[in-house]
């Protein structure tokens, strides 16, 4: 297939819309079943390109959740703790631990479960019958892969009425060095960010006190340096345990990317709270409303909109106790062993500060800036261990 007639471009008005090659050639994608859009192939290929790289860095499984061109999660194919499962809602799936594949996608997924409502999904491996399996139970536009089981495929073929994107990629596809885009009817053109970001370069130039960084460090901080090659900027990523566990993306101000980052994080972590994990919700309840409810059960509205009389009835069989603003730092401060990584450099401490918040210990980000040695300091301060790459990551 050498063009893909869509529906419409970004939004309904802009019409006509296609994609193709300019070359002539065939397109790399071959469309199995549904229809995609032009944001579903912009989010497809972007995730793509992430979880082949997570591949190539790590040798595991990896897959992505994709949101508006931007990634809600990104994970390697490690097994998952029970509360994991459990907060994951996968606690159920039939071979989930025979296969990494789905680990991979249950970990993305169930990192910011809000922002992946409605996901598109990369996944480095073939599809098996346990990853599709999760599919299938959530809200999600389509998938791109290099391939699939039959079963796998069939399960998603009836997905949404029959209506589900289903996409393979040619694994030998290579692009052009150059890239174009155009903007107001202006051509853009530069060469392709093809930066490798699993060379041990990246991590000799370590200006803190601490120069530690362990060999899970140095995976999550590869994984966080990946994924914030294809989020919008500004960008910085939390990883733990081989996991995006909070992504702040297209931001205009740094300390405001950590923050939304690091919020993002914490309520993950505030989701594995026994108290949350315990939550006695009605049966039945639909899973983005179970989604939603823990999501304000865990915020500072709670007693507005969850937990009020005459309003918790319809989302819980008792009244559940909510968690004090003590409770959360206390359970907060158990989380460690965090990395984070940021596509260009922090420009003052304030940032660390938040990022020690939520239990970061390794940091991966360019450096450059004038108060890089405010920065040091600030790291200093918490024993953290920080890396200046020397490379920039900014993607738009």
């Amino acid at each position: 297939m050498k063009e893909l007639a869509l529906k419409y471009g970004c939004n309904p008005n802009q019409k006509p819309s296609r994609v193709f090659m300019a070359d002539g050639s065939e397109l790399p994608i071959e469309v199995l079943n549904g229809r995609p859009g032009y944001i579903n192939l912009l989010d497809a290929l972007n995730s793509w390109q992430l979880v082949s790289e997570l591949r190539q860095a790590t040798g595991l499984p990896s897959a992505a959740s994709f949101k508006h061109v931007s990634p809600a999660g990104a994970a390697v194919g490690l097994p998952l703790s029970p509360v994991l499962k459990h907060i994951c809602f996968v606690d159920d799936i039939p071979g989930l631990d025979e296969s990494p594949m789905a680990c991979a996608y249950a970990r993305a997924r169930g990192a910011d479960r809000m922002s992946s409502y409605g996901d598109f999904i990369a996944l480095s491996d073939v599809c098996d019958l346990a990853t599709a399996l999760i599919i299938k139970r959530e809200v999600s536009d389509g998938v791109i892969a290099p391939g699939y089981t039959d079963e796998a495929l069939q399960i998603l073929r009836d997905k949404r009425k029959g209506t589900y994107c289903v996409l393979r990629m040619d694994t030998s596809y290579r692009p052009e060095p150059l890239e174009r885009k155009q903007v107001f009817g202006v051509t853009f053109e530069q060469g392709r960010n093809e930066v490798r970001l699993d060379d041990p370069a990246l991590f000799e130039n370590i200006p803190t006190q601490n120069k530690t960084f362990t060999a899970d460090a140095r995976r999550d901080l590869m994984i966080a340096l990946i994924t914030l090659k294809y989020t919008q900027s500004n960008s910085v990523c939390y990883v733990k345990d081989g996991q995006a566990i909070g992504i702040g993306a297209g931001q205009q101000s740094r300390i405001h990317c950590t923050r939304l980052a690091g919020q993002k994080a914490d309520i993950w972590w505030l989701r594995q709270h026994p108290r949350v994990l315990s939550l006695p919700f009605v049966p039945g309840i639909r899973r983005a409303d179970r989604d939603n409810t823990i999501d304000v059960f865990l915020s500072e509205e709670e007693h507005d909109d969850v937990l009020r009389d005459g309003a918790w009835q319809q989302f819980f069989t008792s009244q559940p106790q909510p968690l004090t603003m003590q409770e959360k730092k206390e359970w907060i401060a158990q989380n460690t062993g965090v990395s984070l990584g940021s596509d260009a450099f922090f420009p003052f401490g304030d940032n660390i500060e938040r990022a020690h918040k939520s239990g970061v210990q390794y940091i991966a980000q360019a450096g450059g800036s004038v108060r890089d040695d405010h920065v040091i300091m600030t790291c200093d301060k918490y024993g953290i261990a920080m890396a200046f790459t020397g490379v920039r990551l900014f993607h738009h």
